[in-house]
């Protein structure tokens, strides 16, 4: 039986096991307020489809009655493949179902044509196997892929990517054709918000947002343990905003976005146009930044401002207890991160501004992982 198959009870303590565990019959019953009865139904299905396994003893053991036995994920049940697509490289991580990586890999990209990008996926994943030895088709359970722009995981389609060129492309099923493995797909940010819900700063928070500054800048946002996706796939595109009121145009094709003055693209071009150099290089924008040439630093202070705009608008909106700050654009935080705050400060309303803004750096691998945590998740919950 796949967890697919399971009854609700069953999904719902395996999926707290998989997020908070090991963890007592009875302290499973408080977490998902099912009757101990129905608890010991759903660990029995599951303990006997071996997907969950009985585990040692808490660190304290009551002091009368029966001994406490903590119940706990057997990780090595299913394991996933998640890769981020970026327009240079892939980057692929195996991992296992508490999203543990075994083995992780690079490849950078010839091309971004579609079936040499669904080639170079099916290859990398075939490379992760032999890393992690695996053996046999039935040893990966599924694959997540990542990707940037508007990509409707239920239809398995990547609507658009700017940075791809892409449109109206169904990744999933090729990619599944490509490799004969079951694939899901779903927008980065999104997929990295999944990871941090389940093992990063998002644990144990019951409202959060994830917001990335680089390429692009966007937010995945969880409420009540949920990623939300939106009725057609783009919440959390904070990128695209109109809040700068400058006249720079987006890579949507507007003007004023966020991500027109806040992206490296962006930051790298207005530094070109600042100091007259067309060849000025993002590291060269830090670099001079750092050195303190005021025209630079304005730029970065505009990028700021622009940032703390946009997180101000997400705390306005889903109250979040707390706002998680990563993406590439994190390592020259400290050139912005006083115009973030003040923008923020000067913008959220009332209580809002109490929100914790968590500046969380994390390698594309770890964006990878929740490509890996996201196909998993399909397992125990097919229609989240």
């Amino acid at each position: 039986m796949t967890l697919a198959d399971q009854p609700p009870a069953a999904a719902l303590v395996f999926q707290t096991l998989l997020q908070h565990g090991p963890l007592s019959r009875a302290e499973l019953g408080r977490r998902t307020g099912l009757t101990p009865g129905a608890v010991t139904k759903a660990a029995a299905s599951l303990m006997a489809d071996d997907w969950i396994t009985e585990g040692g003893r808490p660190t304290t053991e009551r002091t009368n009655g029966r001994p406490a036995t903590l119940v706990e994920v057997r990780p090595g049940r299913a394991l996933f493949a998640g890769v981020k697509v970026t327009g240079e490289e892939l980057i692929g991580v195996l991992a296992d179902l508490t999203a543990r990586p075994l083995a992780s890999h690079r490849v950078a990209l010839d091309s971004r044509d579609v079936g040499t990008v669904v080639l170079a996926i099916a290859r990398l994943v075939d490379r992760l196997r032999v890393a992690a030895d695996l053996a046999g088709e039935d040893a990966l359970h599924g694959i997540g892929v990542t990707i940037s722009g508007d990509v409707d995981s239920r239809l398995g389609t990547v609507q658009y990517s700017p940075f791809l060129n892409w449109r109206r492309v169904p990744l999933a099923q090729l990619v599944e054709e490509a490799t004969g493995t079951p694939t899901v797909i779903e927008n980065d940010v999104r997929a990295l918000t999944v990871a941090e819900q389940w093992y990063g700063a998002g644990v144990g928070v019951s409202i959060f947002a994830l917001v990335t500054v680089g390429a692009g800048i966007g937010a995945g946002l969880s409420i009540g343990g949920r990623v939300v996706s939106g009725a057609h796939g783009v919440a959390g595109e904070i990128g695209h905003l109109p809040v700068t009121g400058v006249e720079r145009i987006c890579t949507c094709g507007n003007t004023g976005c966020v991500e027109a003055v806040a992206s490296t693209h962006a930051i790298a071009e207005q530094a070109r146009q600042a100091t007259g150099d067309p060849k000025l290089t993002m590291d060269d924008a830090v670099r001079l930044a750092h050195a303190g040439d005021p025209t630079v630093r304005a730029v970065f202070a505009r990028a700021g401002h622009a940032v703390g705009l946009a997180l101000a608008c997400v705390a306005n909106l889903i109250g979040p207890e707390r706002i998680i700050i990563s993406g590439e654009g994190v390592a020259s935080y400290d050139l912005f991160a006083d115009h973030i705050r003040q923008a923020f400060v000067d913008h959220a309303f009332g209580a809002a501004v109490d929100c914790d803004l968590l500046v969380r750096p994390l390698p594309f691998e770890e964006w990878a992982r929740g490509g890996a945590a996201v196909a998993a998740q399909r397992v125990f919950a097919p229609t989240r």
